[in-house]
């Protein structure tokens, strides 16, 4: 079992930035990527960003692409996701996800934490 915790979220207007982080614990030696997801109410929830556990390895949604960046402290069993040029189409509940080694799905979620931009 992994136990996930966002924290960072917040309300910020357009243009600007916000930090998330994700504090892993439990059986977190088993994982294989983390990441972001997202959900705007009425909306699907979509991929924003991965990150590889060991290699570092990113992929990022083209949306976000060149405005968000993800990284991690091993040490730390923490997910960050740096956040800048922020629009309103950002605001969503923002998600951790870890991959466990062996398989195709994210297992572990978070709570989520709520960013609002505002225009």
């Amino acid at each position: 079992q992994v136990h996930l915790v966002e924290s960072g979220g917040g309300l910020v207007q357009a243009g600007g930035s916000l930090r998330l982080s994700c504090a892993a614990s439990g059986r977190t030696f088993s994982t294989f990527r983390m990441a972001w997801f997202r959900q705007a109410p009425g909306k699907d929830r979509e991929f924003v960003s991965s990150i590889r556990w060991s290699g570092g390895m990113t992929e990022y949604a083209d949306s976000v692409l060149g405005r968000f960046f993800i990284s991690k402290d091993n040490s730390k069993n923490t997910l960050y996701l740096q956040m800048n040029s922020l629009k309103p189409e950002d605001t969503a509940v923002y998600y951790c996800a870890v991959q466990v080694a062996g398989m195709t799905q994210y297992d572990y979620w978070g709570q989520g934490t709520q960013v609002t931009v505002s225009s």
